[in-house]
């Protein structure tokens, strides 16, 4: 249900895979987890050097709010650039626009620029990511053969996780002895990583023929028409928006560290790793089990409870506790993440793969921004521990609603049982 959350399964890398689907497997989920470790690092940063500048969760609303205004202004344009042209490239153009965004952010922590001077780069972030989201997503179809594609969910998610803990960590903990500038100018070195790995990918596979496919590559509309009309796509997204437009807690940690835990910069740090720590040990006991009967129903499930934990934190004064309560979130949102992502992998057409690609984020990356706007707003009007807490149970009031309106979803077969739905 996070974003960033964005790339998570609910397995371990698999020992069963052989070694050529390792072999294009590992280089792609590496190029993403390279791209997600360096958004990691400045998300984490910027929320903590800005709050610390400030002390305003307003700040903080504003730092969610830039970066979503590019998710919902272009994902028409993404959306046709990544069914228009080689997603490979598109992802490596993208992967290098995050290190230059370092570089950037790096220049102007080291100036001591104004806070407003953060906000454009922030900007130019949310349009890197907005082409990076589609692009990298719907290429791993055309590279992965479909019987393995739930298994490169899974590589996918021990490597975004460890980039998910790794990145927040290693900000948490270089806060605590490098200015700023200096850790902003790391995330050059990740983007230039991941761009090589995105650059040494074979050729992606031509998309398949469908009925109606050229008419559909030039019609904008229709990944929006797709999802609307699907009653197996549309509630998942649904209810993973909720989840984190209300119930993500991320943008608000600064705020929660300082002066509800007391806990510092290295405190700070361990809180924005913990629903990492959560993803990979779901991943690993995810990894040993059977695939769900009725993932539907397990969708519904875990949200409920992502939603009650997050009450248990907002409520929680203790480090120990709120930790474990992230862990746990984590853990709920990687089941979620893989039958997502899985889903849609398995019941899109490539044709219109990109633009279907492009409302999913929105969907995604408008949750995790707006979420954090809509958090510090929260946070500056009724304070942050009720912000938090009415948000946890607006993600529970949701579940019984989408259950009731979109009754497919609980019916829903094993992921490995669908196929492409061509409208």
């Amino acid at each position: 249900m996070r974003a960033g959350r964005n790339d998570r399964g609910c397995g371990s890398i698999p020992r069963v895979v052989p070694d050529a689907a390792l072999g294009r497997i590992l280089p792609l989920v590496g190029a993403r987890s390279l791209n997600t470790l360096g958004r990691a690092i400045i998300t984490t940063t910027v929320y903590y050097e800005l709050f610390q500048r400030t002390d305003s969760t307003l700040v903080l609303a504003g730092i969610g709010l830039v970066q979503v205004i590019p998710v919902v202004a272009l994902f028409v344009l993404s959306g046709r650039l990544v069914d228009a042209y080689d997603r490979r490239m598109l992802a490596f153009v993208a992967a290098v626009g995050t290190g230059a965004v370092g570089i950037g952010l790096a220049a102007v922590s080291a100036l001591g620029l104004p806070v407003w001077a953060y906000f454009p780069l922030l900007f130019a972030q949310g349009c890197i990511t907005s082409v990076h989201a589609p692009a990298s997503s719907s290429l791993i179809p055309l590279i992965i053969d479909r019987e393995d594609l739930q298994r490169a969910n899974r590589v996918g998610s021990s490597l975004s996780e460890l980039a998910q803990i790794g990145g927040p960590t290693l900000a948490g903990l270089a806060l605590a002895v490098f200015v700023p500038s200096v850790i902003y100018a790391v995330v050059a070195a990740t983007g230039i990583a991941s761009a090589i790995l995105y650059r040494s990918l074979p050729k992606p596979r031509s998309f398949d023929a469908t009925p109606g496919a050229s008419t559909a590559r030039r019609d904008w509309r229709v990944g929006l028409r797709f999802i609307f009309k699907s009653p197996l796509l549309l509630p998942a997204l649904t209810l993973d928006m909720f989840a984190v437009l209300f119930a993500g807690v991320t943008a608000l940690l600064p705020a929660i560290a300082e002066h509800v835990l007391h806990v510092g910069p290295i405190g700070y740090g361990v809180l924005r790793s913990a629903q990492s720590v959560g993803a990979i040990a779901m991943a690993l006991i995810g990894g040993r089990i059977r695939p769900w009967e009725r993932p539907g129903r397990v969708l519904l499930i875990v949200v409920a409870l992502f939603g009650a934990a997050t009450v248990g934190f907002g409520l929680s004064t203790s480090f120990p506790l709120s930790v474990g309560l992230l862990v746990l979130c984590g853990a709920l949102d990687n089941i979620s993440v893989v039958i997502r992502l899985t889903l849609e992998q398995m019941v899109v057409p490539d044709a219109i793969r990109g633009r279907v690609s492009a409302v999913h984020y929105i969907f995604i990356g408008m949750s995790n921004e707006l979420g954090g706007a809509e958090s510090g707003l929260a946070a500056f009007l009724i304070g942050t521990v009720p912000a938090v807490v009415v948000g946890g149970a607006v993600a529970i009031v949701v579940v019984p609603i989408v259950a009731w309106k979109w009754r497919a979803l609980t019916a829903m077969p094993p992921l490995a049982e669908l196929v492409p739905d061509d409208g």
